[in-house]
């Protein structure tokens, strides 16, 4: 048995156990939130396909590790998804961007494009691993290069 002491004392210190560290090292939780960059050609032909004008957006999800190293709560992150103002475009629907009068320069974006729109805009639809969200063509307010550009307070 192999004694722990202090670096210049004789005095036998006990090696500190952390119970729930161990325990979280053992469980590991996988993270199944669906990311921009995961998103693979079999996860966009399982998801609807936009009708119309309509637009199917996968909502920005913020990292879960802060830069400082502070985990972000599952909850707070599910906040943020919803209330995000940041996408990226899986589909866009047959008549999206067709109407020449209200769009005369062309479309205002494509797909996998990363999107901004307004705060709630368009319909919630839960899938495995997150959300997506229907829009209308005209509710796409600008593109970004990336989303992460853009200040997400959670």
């Amino acid at each position: 048995m192999i004694k722990e002491t202090l670096s210049t004392s004789e005095k036998e210190v006990p090696k500190i156990n952390l119970g729930l560290e161990e325990k979280y090292k053992e469980q590991k939780v996988e993270d199944k939130t669906v990311r921009a960059e995961d998103v693979t050609e079999s996860l966009i032909d399982s998801l609807p396909k936009p009708s119309g004008w309509r637009i199917l957006v996968l909502p920005f999800t913020p990292k879960d590790k802060t830069a400082g190293g502070l985990i972000i709560s599952q909850e707070s992150l599910d906040k943020a998804r919803i209330a995000t103002n940041c996408g990226y475009v899986l589909k866009i629907g047959p008549l999206a961007y067709l109407d020449k009068e209200k769009y005369p320069t062309g479309p205002w974006c494509k797909e996998k494009d990363w999107v901004i729109f307004a705060r709630y805009a368009g319909s919630r639809l839960p899938i495995e691993g997150g959300e997506v969200r229907l829009l209308n063509d005209d509710e796409v307010l600008g593109t970004i290069k990336n989303p992460e550009d853009v200040l997400h307070y959670i």
